[in-house]
């Protein structure tokens, strides 16, 4: 899932820069694009529950995460003063991470193939063919 979350953060990276306005972390631009899907999914609650868990372990890994917030809505939220601090590599390593983990837990749940039928609705140009994905039960 990390290379899938890879190629996401990065879509994300170079549609922002196309944008005008203040940069966010690519992983909150992933998470509200899948928000709506997997609500349907899940419910509000539900999705609530896996951006929380996802949010979770990836704080392990990464430290600027620890500063992200997640409202009611699921919406994720950092302050200014943050992002300023976190230069842009970083900020695209850690949304990868946050990406990766989300989508392993969605992937634990409803399977991999659903995962990837609900990434391709949202990212319909995305290139999946050559993901490569391993069996969770093999050492």
């Amino acid at each position: 899932m990390r290379d899938l979350a890879g190629r996401l953060v990065a879509g994300e990276i170079s549609e922002q820069k196309r944008s005008p306005g203040a940069a966010r972390p690519a992983a909150f631009l992933v998470c509200e694009k899948l928000g709506p899907q997997l609500a349907t999914l899940m419910g509000r609650g539900g999705y609530h529950a896996l951006v929380t868990r996802a949010l979770a372990l990836s704080r392990k890994d990464v430290d600027w995460l620890l500063t992200v917030l997640l409202a009611e809505t699921g919406t994720l939220g950092i302050s200014d003063d943050v992002l300023t601090k976190v230069d842009a590599k970083e900020l695209a390593a850690g949304s990868t991470v946050l990406v990766a983990e989300l989508l392993g837990l969605l992937g634990a749940f409803i399977g991999d193939n659903l995962t990837l039928r609900l990434v391709r609705d949202v990212w319909p140009t995305l290139s999946l063919e050559d993901l490569n994905f391993t069996k969770r039960d093999q050492p």
